[in-house]
């Protein structure tokens, strides 16, 4: 039988209705954008998402149902401007005017050094993985990467490939990697 997953922790301030409320003050609205990038990373790393829809309104992130509030459009848009800016998420596509961002909770560079932890963990050392395993293969099982979204897993890849520690090789649906 399954356990359920552990239910995630909201900060105090997602119960406080002014948290929902864009602040005129630019000081405070630079801490409370900060405050909902700080949210937004946790909540996506506790649910491992990699992909966020920034007009998914309803989901729990930007809609607090115990006190009737909601972030709104506009407000979710400048948290993921500003997260772009830090170097948090990346528009999928359509630029900064796109609905769907990548949500680097843990930083590409963070995600290419446990790859590569994983290649000298396991002596993938001159072997070569299909995407798939690393991603979905009982090689990843109970680590970080398993179930890692497979672009964000190549963005970190290419990260290794300029270093000269992989190549990535296949078409898109058979792609696999050989560690150096």
């Amino acid at each position: 039988m399954a356990t359920s997953p552990v239910p995630f922790t909201f900060p105090p301030e997602y119960n406080f209705p002014p948290f929902f409320t864009r602040q005129p003050n630019t000081t405070t609205h630079h801490a409370q954008l900060s405050k909902w990038a700080s949210l937004v990373l946790a909540y996506c790393r506790h649910h491992r998402i990699f992909r966020l829809n920034l007009l998914d309104l309803e989901s729990p992130l930007f809609c607090n149902t115990i006190i009737d509030r909601r972030l709104s459009q506009r407000d979710v848009r400048d948290v993921a401007l500003f997260m772009h800016k830090e170097g948090r998420v990346e528009f999928v596509s359509g630029g900064v005017n796109g609905d769907i961002v990548f949500v680097y909770w843990k930083k590409l560079e963070e995600w290419a050094a446990a790859v590569e932890q994983w290649v000298d963990d396991t002596g993938q050392k001159g072997a070569v993985v299909t995407i798939y395993e690393l991603t979905q293969g009982d090689a990843t099982a109970g680590t970080e990467l398993h179930g890692i979204d497979t672009d964000v897993l190549l963005k970190a890849l290419n990260i290794l490939v300029k270093r000269g520690k992989a190549q990535i090789f296949g078409q898109e649906e058979s792609q696999g990697v050989k560690f150096f």
